[in-house]
């Protein structure tokens, strides 16, 4: 249950500090006092989108924050298991901030937190009512029908049809797919790369397309190193020149050791210039051949390493398609199977709610009936879409709430305050659901012995769960366990909203305003005296 909840800077509500209690909590005020601010408020802790332009004028930021606490389910002693805090901040600019138990967190995790322990209907849950989907569901729940099992089998059809269209379910686009890649792998293993290829092929490049250059440079070097007079018999003669004498002995051993290295360059340069021979032929081979691996890295990666890859990538898949109608068989067989099993949870699921869809209607007329809708009528049309014979997945409501009139679809029948009791009674027929509910506007479009009974429902809900209701019926407010009075204070230079809780005397002048506009009248109060002791007596206390 929802233990109290605290509103900072939203809307026309400075700070609220709200302490709740089980069963039914009315929230009364004057309107545009700002009791929706409250339902607003609940809205935020359950994930709803925030608006900025909600947090009140003068502050950078609105606070909401939910403290909750779970039963453990042990009998008699009433302890809680646990308590948790839901937070949200909705800055002026900028993006909202989640909270649970001050641990930052998104707000859909925080949506699915609060979903868990709060159900908000409003005028948009009663416009949710009104899609196909909603009224499925609805029946679904009512008759306890598993559809997890139907939609698995759903599932699996389409993950083997998407399996079937990869192994190339339609035979020409299958052969347009071996065609393709036949000539892909043909184009790769023609030019036969290796990996590391493209650099020696440019180093062989390099040194043909200047060979004769690469010769006369070699030719100068020997000549300048090993000629009559050249680097070679100078280092001799100087060798001879510094020998014996004793201050040069380490340069003499020295020059006699870059002799023979020099020679050595020498023998190596002579035999390397003797080995390059301008080959044009040969330079145009491997011009053609840079060429064709330039266009098989423009078509297949950035480097043969991924040419290969693809190559290796697309020989599997042409294994794949080209042996494929043992495959084709053995998923088409998996295929067959599962769309039976799509058929066979479709008719169990279908057959559950067409035997389920009179029940509801009957138990929706009875309650209906309590909530000032005696003459009404319905219906629960269940048909099967195209394509899933037997599933039943097309639910209807369709309602009459005068005699002789014929049935038709909520939306082009029902009223307003016809479509709040349509979804109070669905509430109150459906098993499960949150701990906190919140209806905002329930009460919308009726009045006298509708609020009433629209009340007593409401009471009779909140025997198993925590109830909030904003409402504008004295009728209704009755009913209620808890009253809060939302109303706005002036200093004469601000007006600020206050929630308050109201003892037994509050009731009853918020009730005689509610009735009359006229808390201080004896004769309201007496009725607002009058109203408490009925519903008290109707709901047994």
């Amino acid at each position: 249950m929802l233990v109290e909840l605290a509103v900072r800077n939203l809307g026309v509500i400075a700070e609220a500090r709200i302490p709740l209690q089980p069963g039914l909590t009315a929230v009364t005020g004057e309107t545009g006092a700002g009791k929706t601010m409250v339902v607003e408020a609940l809205g935020l802790l359950c994930g709803s989108k925030p608006d900025p332009a909600r947090v009140r004028p003068g502050a950078t930021e609105a606070v909401v924050e939910g403290l909750f606490a779970g039963d453990d389910g042990a009998e008699g002693d009433g302890h809680l298991e646990a308590e948790w805090v839901l937070r949200r901040v909705v800055p002026a600019s900028g993006r909202s901030r989640s909270y649970v138990d001050g641990e930052l967190t998104t707000a859909a995790l925080l949506g699915e937190r609060g979903g868990r322990s709060i159900e908000v209907h409003g005028q948009h849950a009663q416009q949710a009512l009104l899609q196909a989907r909603h009224q499925r569901d609805a029946l679904d729940r009512f008759a306890g029908i598993d559809t997890g099992p139907l939609r698995a089998a759903r599932a699996a059809v389409t993950a083997l049809e998407h399996r079937l269209d990869e192994l190339g379910g339609d035979e020409r686009v299958r052969a347009r797919e071996i065609d393709l890649l036949r000539y892909q792998i043909d184009e790769i293993d023609a030019v036969d790369p290796r990996p590391g290829e493209e650099e020696d092929l440019s180093s062989e490049e390099d040194t043909l397309s200047d060979a004769v250059a690469h010769r006369e440079a070699a030719a100068a070097a020997l000549e300048a190193l090993g000629a009559e007079g050249g680097v070679l018999d100078g280092l001799a003669a100087a060798a001879e020149a510094l020998r014996d004498r004793t201050p040069f002995e380490a340069e003499v051993v020295r020059l006699d050791a870059a002799g023979p290295e020099l020679r050595d360059v020498l023998a190596e340069l002579r035999a390397r210039a003797e080995s390059i021979e301008p080959d044009d032929e040969r330079l145009a081979e491997i011009r053609e051949r840079r060429h064709r691996l330039v266009e098989l890295r423009r078509k297949y990666g950035d480097d043969l390493d991924e040419v290969l890859a693809h190559a290796d990538q697309a020989r599997r898949r042409l294994e794949e398609l080209t042996s494929l109608d043992a495959t084709r068989a053995g998923v088409e067989a998996e295929l067959a199977a599962a769309r039976a099993a799509v058929e066979a949870e479709g008719r169990r699921v279908g057959a559950a709610r067409r035997a389920a869809a009179p029940e509801l209607a009957e138990r929706l007329v009875s309650i209906l009936a309590d909530l000032a809708l005696p003459g009404s009528r319905i219906e629960v049309a269940v048909t099967d879409r195209e394509g899933a014979p037997g599933a039943g997945d097309e639910v209807e409501l369709r309602l009459a709430t005068n005699p002789g009139a014929p049935l038709g679809g909520l939306s082009r029948v029902a009223s307003g305050g016809e479509l709040s009791r349509v979804m109070l009674a669905l509430r109150l027929v459906l098993s499960g659901g949150p701990d906190v509910m919140v209806f905002d506007e329930v009460d919308a479009g009726i009045g006298g012995e509708a609020a009433t009974a629209v009340g007593a429902a409401l009471a009779r809900l909140a025997a198993d769960r925590q109830v909030l209701v904003v409402t504008h019926l004295p009728q209704v407010a009755a009913f209620a366990d808890q009253q809060l009075r939302v109303a706005k204070r002036s200093d004469g230079s601000s007006t600020l909203t206050v929630v308050e809780a109201l003892g037994d005397d509050d009731r009853v002048i918020e009730l005689s305003r509610m009735m009359t506009g006229q808390p201080d009248s004896a004769t309201a109060r007496d009725h607002a005296e009058e109203l408490l002791a009925t519903s008290a007596q109707q709901r047994g206390r």
